[in-house]
């Protein structure tokens, strides 16, 4: 019993923090633990080190679980008793902390959700009328106001992300070689073409999102000013805007139409030229 007292006591004197490298010679007040099952030079570690290392994996978490690097093994990390008055209140931290995430995601649904309503509600004013679309409101149920309102701003950029131009684009491309009238008012627009180009998602990053987005937002107003400019002579707010829409769709639809083509033509006739020789001097 004596050698082996005497074999352990030789071997806590060959310790070496694998953190620091130290000793026992080096430090002999430091407070020693091994924390894992790791045997041999990593198996002593200073307390101190120890908490150092763990504070850096944790990054100001403290219920984080750490683990040895090496053999994987939890760490077995304990804390003080809390008084009462700091029990309650470490419960109630993270309690906080939990909820935290899924209070702000229902803040942010619901400010969206009132928004649309809003949304929905001065674009109803807009068509209709300031007047008739108050008194519309006022006579609707309360529940299907809550429910229509918000579906407002939702259908239009639904209908925003429908490109019927895209449609009408490959009738056009497959169909021009037969209605060669339509080339002498759009020089070049049914002109066969060398090679099929490739073209870009609709959606294939944040900016065309953003344009659909704001473009349905502000379509209710580009329709009532359009209207009001070229169909003032109708009485009805709510005709006049529709009117205003179909016009202001009819005739974007037709440039868009049109510049899409000659993107493409531009496109599908361009070459690469020979890369130019230096001349020696």
């Amino acid at each position: 019993m004596a050698e082996e007292g005497s074999v352990v006591s030789q071997q806590n004197l060959d310790r070496s923090c694998w953190v620091c490298f130290a000793t026992d010679e080096d430090d002999r007040t430091a407070e020693w633990v091994r924390p894992c099952r790791c045997r041999g030079s990593t198996k002593w570690v200073h307390q101190a080190c120890l908490q150092r290392w763990v504070d850096e994996k944790q990054r100001g978490n403290s219920t984080a679980r750490v683990a040895c690097p090496q053999c994987n093994a939890e760490y077995l990390i304990v804390f003080p008793k809390l008084g009462p008055v700091v029990y309650v209140l470490d419960l109630a931290d993270r309690l906080i902390s939990k909820a935290g995430p899924f209070a702000a995601a229902g803040i942010m649904v619901g400010s969206i959700y009132w928004t649309a309503v809003t949304y929905g509600a001065v674009t109803v004013m807009q068509v209709v009328g300031h007047k008739e679309g108050l008194d519309v409101m006022e006579r609707a149920d309360p529940l299907f106001l809550l429910i229509g309102l918000p579906t407002i701003p939702v259908m239009l950029i639904l209908g925003k992300m429908i490109r019927w131009e895209d449609y009408i684009l490959r009738l056009w491309r497959k169909y021009s070689n037969k209605l060669q009238i339509f080339d002498k008012i759009f020089p070049g627009i049914g002109c066969p073409v060398p090679r099929i180009p490739a073209e870009a998602s609709p959606l294939a990053d944040h900016v065309s999102a953003t344009r659909i987005l704001c473009g349905a937002l502000v379509f209710p107003t580009i329709a009532t000013i359009v209207g009001k400019l070229m169909f003032s002579s109708v009485n009805s707010n709510l005709q006049r805007t529709i009117l205003g829409g179909i016009a202001f769709v009819a005739i974007k639809g037709a440039f868009k139409v049109y510049f899409k083509q000659q993107q493409y033509l531009r496109q599908a006739h361009r070459k690469i030229l020979n890369f130019p020789e230096q001349e020696e001097a």
